[in-house]
């Protein structure tokens, strides 16, 4: 059974990194990993052999079982209109603006979009482990609530107002009396609006059945995956983090990233001589403060949820290789595979 991993949590939190180093772990584990992510630094990207990036998994050259896609938003709506549409319709959706304008910029759009990739992926039957590097969307709560986000917007009340009931025959009553009346109402207004309108409504319609089976699908992947929590214990991502809790949703784990080592806060012999001395005394008292507040920070989060907590170390610079990316898993208190069920 393929495992899912979920990295999750605000943007600029180092989730693609946390997600890279997880799937490089995997692999080296002698597990077949696709690490699924959004949009990855260039250089995290090549250490993740991505030197072409979309929908398809590219294999690492440099290793063996590792395999990476990044999410392309417009490919995957097209694949998904083709996916629970009849061809015919599934045309006339993804060439249609409306329907665009629905994958780029409804709320939940490239969330929904990654959770049916994942979907896929995990489907499939190749992989041993799935690892998602999720959209940064609401913290990344949107990616959770997408599926049930996007059955409201497919088969919603006021879809249903607009198009009617699913009764067979139904489009060709449009066509017969409805079609025309808007033909005449778009040449009053000096362009093809209502009908297109029209047009767009009732094949997202037809989508209703395959989307709200997937989407069934998606949220029982969701029960049964690992889910991360990336923060860092600044107050923003903090509160970020601590969403997943207030709506329900229990991660396995909460990744403390960039974590300050314990022994910065230990007293040292303080330098003498010249303003360099005094200036650097300064500057390792404030490192020592921001010591202290990250502990308490962690202490009072894991009051608050008691769900087990990791550190990952702050790095002077990011990983770029397999090896860096190994180092930062190696390196981490409480993350692990076998933290992970992998």
């Amino acid at each position: 059974m393929t495992r899912a991993v979920l990295i999750t949590g605000g943007g600029g939190v180092g989730k693609t990194t946390i997600a890279a180093a997880v799937g490089v772990g995997a692999a080296r584990a002698g597990h077949r990993t696709l690490v699924l992510t959004v949009d990855p630094a260039r250089r995290l990207a090549t250490a993740l052999g991505l030197e072409t990036l979309g929908n398809h998994p590219e294999p690492n050259p440099q290793l063996d079982g590792l395999f990476a896609a990044m999410l392309d938003s417009a490919a995957s709506w097209d694949a998904i209109a083709y996916r629970h549409a009849p061809v015919e319709v599934a045309d006339r959706l993804v060439t249609n603006p409306l329907f665009e304008a629905v994958a780029s910029r409804f709320p939940s759009g490239q969330g929904y979009a990654a959770s049916e990739e994942m979907a896929v992926h995990l489907e499939s039957g190749e992989w041993d482990v799935v690892v998602v590097d999720t959209p940064p969307a609401s913290g990344g709560i949107d990616f959770f609530a997408a599926p049930s986000r996007m059955r409201e917007l497919v088969g919603g009340r006021l879809l249903r107002w607009l198009t009617g009931a699913r009764l067979p025959g139904r489009r060709g009553l449009f066509n017969l009396a409805g079609r025309p009346a808007l033909r005449l109402a778009d040449a009053l207004l000096g362009g093809p609006l209502l009908e297109q309108v029209a047009e767009f409504l009732f094949d997202l319609r037809t989508t209703y059945d395959g989307i709200t089976a997937k989407a069934a699908a998606i949220d029982r992947h969701f029960a049964t995956a690992a889910i991360v929590v990336v923060t860092t214990a600044d107050p923003g991502p903090l509160r970020e983090a601590l969403r997943f809790h207030e709506v329900g949703i229990e991660p396995e784990l909460v990744v403390f990233n960039r974590s300050l080592p314990d022994d910065w806060a230990a007293t040292v012999d303080p330098l003498e001589d010249g303003r360099a001395a005094a200036a650097l005394n300064e500057n390792l008292a404030r490192w020592a403060l921001e010591v202290g507040r990250q502990e308490d920070a962690r202490a009072d989060f894991s009051g608050q949820v008691g769900t087990p907590m990791a550190t990952v170390p702050w790095l002077a610079d990011a990983p770029v290789d397999l090896d860096g990316l190994q180092a930062v898993l190696d390196g981490s208190e409480g993350l692990s595979l076998d933290a992970l069920g992998v």
